[in-house]
């Protein structure tokens, strides 16, 4: 608790999953002004990059660069992507503070998405917890398609709870319940988390939702009231799935920041200074973003009642 509001503690997503997809390159000094900017606005964890080849992501190919040139703030953790023993090396030899692995609950969604079955993404991911596990670096696990698969349609709970205590056994910090293509809905959402919490009392979990069916924010709450107090969110709403096309991508930071803060949670965030960076990504990306709240501007902003001519 902040002066008697509840704290919790967001985590911006866009430098590695809005980045990710996008056509146009970024150049790699503005990458690294864009997260230093971040980084002075409260976010309590930034995901930097993706540490995969080159060839599979070639917008992240300066990911090294990135990493060493960024000017770190000591109360953020640093986070980055991780598929494999020799992208931990990588990650390792910049000094992260977090790996973030991932794979799918769904085996349909992990096989189009990682060209792999599950169980070989289980122990390709094992072998890199085997590598960072005796360092000082966190270790965090995402399970995409948590709340359900664009081609499977729903997900057995128990299917990722397995999965989460197959890697709580591993010795991982930490788990994020991903909603990768926006099927979660707020019921599922309440139970899931509760569950969750019952059940791995030692894990740290993060909720990571997409906004596709326009749920992002109502599945936060339904969350919260669960006692989840870790969100992913991208700036401006970017990134997204490829197995949802056309759709919007992760919940919006600047609008999830202004609905908590307006409903009396401390966040640790500058909405202020957040919109103004999020409206540096139309000219960085080459496109629009779906932010509601950079083209409005927020609930305080009044302006001049219309002249009676």
């Amino acid at each position: 608790m902040t002066d008697g509001k509840a704290r919790l503690f967001i985590q911006e997503v866009a430098p590695r999953d809005g980045f990710q997809n996008e056509k146009q390159f970024i150049d790699t000094r503005e990458k690294i002004a864009f997260i230093d900017q971040l980084s002075d606005s409260g976010f309590a964890k930034i995901e930097v990059t993706s540490f995969t080849s080159p060839r599979a992501i070639p917008a992240l190919k300066d990911a090294d660069m990135v990493m060493h040139e960024i000017t770190r703030n000591p109360g953020v953790v640093y986070t980055v992507l991780v598929p494999n023993v020799r992208g931990a090396e990588r990650a390792l030899a910049c000094n992260v503070d977090e790996v973030n692995l991932v794979m799918s609950v769904s085996e349909t969604h992990n096989q189009a998405n990682l060209r792999m079955t599950r169980e070989q993404s289980f122990a390709q991911l094992s072998d890199v917890i085997e590598v960072v596990r005796g360092t000082d670096v966190a270790i965090n696990v995402s399970l995409s398609t948590a709340f359900g698969c664009p081609m499977e349609g729903d997900i057995n709970v128990y299917e990722v709870f397995e999965l989460v205590d197959r890697y709580a056994q591993l010795g991982v910090n930490g788990v994020t319940l991903c909603d990768t293509t926006g099927m979660a809905y707020p019921t599922q959402v309440g139970k899931m988390a509760r569950q969750a919490r019952e059940r791995f009392k030692g894990l740290e979990f993060t909720m990571h939702f997409h906004n596709t069916r326009g749920m992002a924010l109502a599945n936060t709450l339904s969350a919260i009231g669960e006692g989840m107090d870790r969100f992913d969110a991208s700036l401006g709403g970017i990134g997204g799935c490829p197995y949802a096309p056309g759709a919007s991508g992760n919940a919006c930071t600047e609008e999830l920041v202004h609905m908590l803060e307006l409903m009396g949670y401390d966040t640790g965030v500058d909405l202020d200074r957040i919109l103004g960076i999020s409206g540096q990504l139309p000219g960085m990306i080459g496109h629009d973003v779906p932010s509601q709240l950079l083209k409005a501007g927020p609930r305080g902003r009044l302006h001049p009642a219309p002249r009676q001519d």
